[in-house]
C-alpha cells in the first residue's frame, strides 16, 4: 500500500473585526470558529491582527492625532495577552469545536505589542506562537520585531506541516525560502483589508498582494490559505474624522483566497464588502505532483551556487548569568622524606 495523504476541509475568514473591542473580538472569533466546525472544517485561518483589528489609524494621520483620539491607548488595552482570561476562553472554544485555528492578533507582552499569529490545536493546546519578523513601514510605530524562531513550520497530526506569515512577509524572498526549506505543506497568508490608499498605491492593493499569495503557493508547492479582513462602515465613521481621509481608507477591501500548490483557486471569492467563510477540500497528495516539477529547496535548488544563512534561535533581550566565584586552592605539601 502506498503513502496515504491527508484530505480535509479548510476554512478561510473574510470579515470585519470588532475593532478595538477585545471581548467582542474574542466572541466574534469564537463564533466563526464554531461556524467553520459545524461546516466540517478541520483548519480555520484568520486575517492579520483580527483581534482587535488592524491599526488603520497609523496610516491616516500623525502619531499625535492618534494619541489625542485615544487610539494608541485603546489599541494597547484591547490587545491580547497569552496568559489572559480572554486567551484562555479562546483556547477552550477551539478545543470544544475540535478544530485547529490560526488566529491573527495584536499580542500584548509586557509594555510592548507584537503582530502575532497563534496556531491552536484541536485539543486547545498551543502549537505555535509566532510574531511578524519585521513590521512594515508605519506598523513599526506600534509593534516590536519577531526573531528567527518565528520562521517555523510545524507538523500537525492529520493536517500536515503548517506554517504562517503576515502580509508583506510574503515579499521577503529569504524569509519565504526559510519556510519552503522546512517542507511546508499548508501555509496561512494572513492579510488586512486591501482598501488603503486605493487607487493610488498599487503595491497595497488586492491585485499585487493576491499575486504574492499565488506566487507563494507555486514557489513553495503548497496550499495557501489567505484570509483577509474587511473594513466596516462603523470603522470608517470612527477613523475618518475629516473628509479627505475617506480617500485614504475605504470600506470593504476583502479579497480572501484559497490556493492549490499549482496556484489554482480552490474557492470562489466573496464580494469585497461581504463577510463570510471560504471553504475548500484539500488533498496533500497534490503537493507531490507540484514538487515533481519544481522543489525550490530540493531537486530544483543549487546550494553550490546560492544558500541561505538562517538563524532560527529565539532571541532574548536580557541574558542572565552569574560571575564565577574565585576560589583559592590551598595546597598542602608533605615534608620531604629524610634520606
Amino acid at each position: 500500500m502506498g503513502l496515504r495523504h491527508p484530505n480535509y476541509k479548510v476554512a478561510v475568514v473574510q470579515a470585519a473585526p470588532a475593532w478595538l473591542d477585545l471581548d467582542a473580538s474574542i466572541d466574534k472569533t469564537i463564533a466563526l470558529i464554531e461556524e467553520a466546525a459545524r461546516a466540517g472544517a478541520r483548519l480555520i485561518a484568520f486575517p492579520e491582527a483580527f483581534i482587535p483589528g488592524y491599526p488603520w489609524h497609523i496610516w491616516l494621520d500623525s502619531p499625535a492625532w492618534a494619541i489625542g483620539r485615544g487610539f494608541v491607548q485603546r489599541y494597547f488595552d484591547n490587545s491580547l495577552s497569552y496568559d489572559s482570561p480572554q486567551a484562555e476562553k479562546l483556547r477552550a472554544a477551539v478545543q470544544k469545536a475540535g478544530i485547529t485555528a490560526v488566529i491573527g492578533l495584536s499580542e500584548r507582552d509586557g509594555g510592548s505589542l507584537y503582530l502575532a499569529q497563534w496556531t491552536i490545536g484541536a485539543d486547545g493546546k498551543t502549537i505555535a506562537k509566532r510574531r511578524k519578523l519585521r513590521p512594515t513601514h508605519c506598523e513599526r510605530t506600534v509593534y516590536g520585531d519577531g526573531d528567527g524562531s518565528d520562521l517555523s513550520v510545524h507538523d500537525v497530526p492529520e493536517l500536515g506541516r503548517i506554517g504562517a506569515l503576515c502580509c508583506w512577509e510574503h515579499l521577503q524572498p529569504l524569509s519565504k525560502y526559510a519556510m519552503y526549506a522546512q517542507n511546508e505543506q499548508v501555509h496561512i497568508a494572513a492579510w488586512p483589508s486591501f482598501s488603503l490608499y486605493v487607487p493610488f498605491a498599487t503595491a497595497l492593493g488586492a491585485e499585487v498582494n493576491n499575486a504574492a499569495s499565488r506566487v507563494y503557493a507555486v514557489e513553495g508547492s503548497c496550499f495557501v490559505l489567505a484570509p483577509c479582513a474587511t473594513v466596516s462602515p462603523a470603522m470608517i465613521d470612527e477613523l475618518c474624522d475629516q473628509p479627505n481621509k475617506h480617500a485614504l481608507l475605504q470600506a470593504g477591501g476583502g479579497h480572501a483566497m484559497i490556493l492549490g500548490p499549482d496556484g489554482s483557486s480552490l474557492a470562489d471569492k466573496l464580494p469585497p464588502e461581504a463577510e463570510g467563510i471560504l471553504y475548500a477540500d484539500i488533498d496533500l497528495g497534490m503537493i507531490g505532483v507540484a514538487k515533481n516539477a519544481a522543489d525550490p529547496a530540493g531537486h530544483y535548488s543549487r546550494p553550490d551556487v546560492t544558500r541561505l544563512l538562517f538563524n532560527n534561535k529565539r532571541s532574548s533581550r536580557v541574558e542572565h548569568f552569574a560571575l564565577p566565584v574565585d576560589s583559592e586552592a590551598v595546597a598542602t605539601a608533605e615534608p620531604a622524606a629524610l634520606s
